[in-house]
């Protein structure tokens, strides 16, 4: 394996050379490596690329390099010092203006290592104030780019496609699961109309398609050793997308106090704290850019994703259980009943989300 890296090292355009490769932090998708060079070169991040879920690599390299480069002229022209920490820096091949590489078999990619960077786990108020403010940042600066950027993963985060897919599994019935699930089936049912209603604002012209991260982990920003924010990371799913990818997908694993596939579902409520603090942090950053319309959904996007989750578990549950893994033959309906009680807690306390978005908005414009 050493031969194969330092081989795939040797093609992209380092500074130094590499005297060590091992294997780096504990991403699900994508393998990922330290390069470290000798003397005073900077190190690198070698990555494989999992073209198995990022089947169009060009497309993906090229969203990826659009909006670094674009924040990385908004820093400049802002004046900000230090910017190689703040936005992410890919190498080149070796004579090339491409920056992946393909061997054959595999992608790779190689991006210069920021020292004194680190990544943190915990949901907490504190934390999750970061993230919305970072994502919000992150959202804000794209507002204006001008590049042709094209979904990763088309139709992601897509409600009309995810239920197309529910309702063509619903009527092959494959493994005969149809009849047990059907008091769920017949809840998102239910909400199928409201829950779809960001692609018929859209196609009505009300709601716009915004450059947005859409996988907003809290452990997808870097802080230095002080604790500020650097940048925002892992831009694999970069691309147009309702700003509600990036708003509601954070709040529904932050701001549910259990794993997606916690059994114990009574136990499942949505955290109004964290939702408080991602709330304040990305409105201090997004405020700004937001249309009434995108403020006025908020509580949707919320709303929106636990439920886009339980319908994908709920496929797969009915297909057979042939596209997420399981520990167990119920383990996709446990699964579907952990984020359908989400989506109840979070319907709930709507109300207080869409009190609390409006008096954090008044302050906001009072402070101006």
């Amino acid at each position: 394996m050493k031969e194969l890296l330092n081989k795939v090292v040797s093609h992209f355009d380092i500074n130094g050379r590499a005297v060590d490769i091992k294997p780096h932090g504990n991403g699900l998708i994508n393998d990922t490596y330290l390069v470290a060079t000798e003397g005073d070169a900077p190190d690198y991040v070698l990555q494989r690329i999992n073209h198995a879920i990022f089947t169009d690599v060009d497309t993906l390299m090229t969203n990826i390099m659009a909006v670094t480069s674009h924040i990385r002229a908004k820093l400049t022209t802002a004046g900000e010092t230090d910017i190689d920490r703040k936005v992410l820096t890919f190498v080149p091949l070796r004579g090339e203006e491409k920056y992946y590489f393909h061997d054959g078999e595999n992608y790779w990619r190689m991006m210069v290592f920021i020292p004194g960077s680190h990544t943190f786990e915990a949901v907490n108020p504190a934390s999750s104030r970061n993230a919305g403010r970072a994502f919000g940042h992150f959202q804000a600066m794209l507002v204006d780019i001008d590049a042709d950027l094209k979904e990763s993963i088309p139709d992601f985060h897509n409600m009309e496609f995810r239920l197309r897919q529910l309702r063509e599994a619903v009527a092959a019935d494959p493994v005969g699961r149809v009849a047990e699930v059907k008091p769920i089936l017949d809840e998102l049912e239910k909400r199928a109309d409201e829950m779809t209603k960001a692609e018929r604002l859209h196609r009505e012209g009300k709601l716009p398609k915004r450059i947005c991260h859409c996988d907003t982990k809290v452990n997808n920003m870097m802080f230095d050793d002080e604790g500020n924010i650097l940048c925002v990371i892992d831009l694999d799913t970069v691309m147009p997308s309702f700003i509600f990818s990036d708003y509601g997908d954070f709040l529904r694993t932050g701001a549910n106090p259990l794993a997606e596939d916690d059994p114990d579902i009574d136990r499942v409520e949505f955290d109004m704290d964290i939702f408080k603090a991602f709330t304040e942090g990305y409105l201090s950053s997004a405020g700004g850019f937001l249309t009434p319309v995108e403020v006025e959904h908020l509580p949707y996007a919320v709303a929106l994703f636990p439920y886009m989750q339980a319908v994908r578990f709920l496929t797969d549950y009915i297909n057979g259980d042939t596209y997420y893994k399981i520990k167990y033959p119920s383990h996709n309906l446990v699964r579907t009943r952990n984020q359908f009680r989400l989506l109840l807690s979070v319907e709930a306390h709507t109300p207080e989300m869409k009190r609390f978005i409006a008096e954090k908005l008044s302050e906001l414009q009072g402070a101006d």
